[in-house]
């Protein structure tokens, strides 16, 4: 999936975003990220959104035990995403997907009226967000070696067809947001300058798992 052609250079991506901080979650250009929006200052951000340019930005808390305060303190890059599907239940609630367009440092919080927290964002770094270029070579083959016990260990099931046959940016992009890593882990996924050196990332978090775990399923102490 390729960004919306609206946004051809960073020069064309809103200077001032609404953000939803949201741990041990991650949105990374060109993916899709289904959220369900309940709590009263998400739901005005949604509507703001949808009234102006339909763009949220995704962050994580930077600490996660400030994840439930009601102003934690943000990490330094999130990544920006436009609202592609919106529904609104008979409770109330929206239930909204989020398509990935590119990352973005913080620059500067603003202080603003609206319920919801809202930055200055810097693309200048990752304006190759914004490009759809062929897959970079990536060690596939030990990536699949690293998922298959990481998966059966904790008893997620998958169509390895699919996973098989996946382009290498949907394959390591999905595989970054889907698994269910720590913040931390997250967010050093988002942060990876380029797919490559995610792969790397992510494979690395894969086979550290795996070796924490023994194949009775027992905790393994790393020294």
């Amino acid at each position: 999936m390729s960004a919306p052609r609206r946004y051809r250079n960073t020069a064309d991506l809103p200077p001032v975003i609404p953000i939803f901080p949201l741990g041990g979650v991650v949105l990374l250009p060109r993916t899709r990220l289904p959220l369900n929006i309940f709590e009263p200052r998400y739901l005005a951000m949604v509507d703001a959104a949808m009234d102006q340019n339909r763009v949220i930005g995704m962050i994580q808390p930077r600490d996660a035990a400030e994840e439930k305060s009601k102003r934690p303190v943000l990490a330094q890059v999130g990544c920006v995403g436009r609202i592609t599907e919106y529904s609104e239940t008979d409770d109330g609630r929206y239930l909204i997907t989020l398509t990935g367009i590119a990352r973005f440092h913080v620059a500067q919080e603003r202080d603003v009226s609206t319920p919801f927290r809202q930055v200055t964002a810097d693309y200048a770094l990752f304006s190759a967000d914004l490009l759809q270029t062929e897959d970079p070579p990536i060690p596939r083959e030990r990536l699949l070696n690293a998922l298959k016990p990481y998966l059966t260990g904790r008893a997620m099931e998958t169509d390895w067809t699919s996973v098989e046959d996946a382009p290498a940016e949907t394959l390591v992009n999905a595989l970054s947001m889907l698994c269910p890593f720590a913040a931390g882990e997250k967010q050093a996924l988002l942060e990876a300058p380029g797919l490559k050196e995610r792969a790397d990332v992510l494979i690395a978090l894969l086979e550290l798992a795996n070796a924490s775990v023994t194949p009775a399923g027992g905790s393994a102490s790393i020294n």
